[in-house]
């Protein structure tokens, strides 16, 4: 598997609150089980962190984690 890196356009829009990610400090991401498609790209963290709330895009994706474990920390 090879992925390409390229820059987005200099228009390119957030994915989540659509303003133009070079305003900001822009984050691409790739899903790669998915074809590797292109990237998707968010004007900050904040809205990427968002996405994946308001998506659940985290649920059942823990490699290994229990309240347990983390009470001993």
């Amino acid at each position: 598997m090879s992925t390409t890196v390229s820059t987005p356009d200099a228009d390119e829009t957030c994915a989540y609150c659509e303003s133009r990610i070079f305003d900001h400090d822009p984050v691409c991401v790739r899903d790669c089980t998915d074809d590797c498609e292109s990237p998707t790209c968010f004007c900050h963290h904040a809205c990427l962190s968002a996405y994946i709330d308001e998506h659940e895009l985290t649920t059942g994706n823990a490699c290994r984690w229990s309240p347990d474990e983390s009470e001993r920390r």
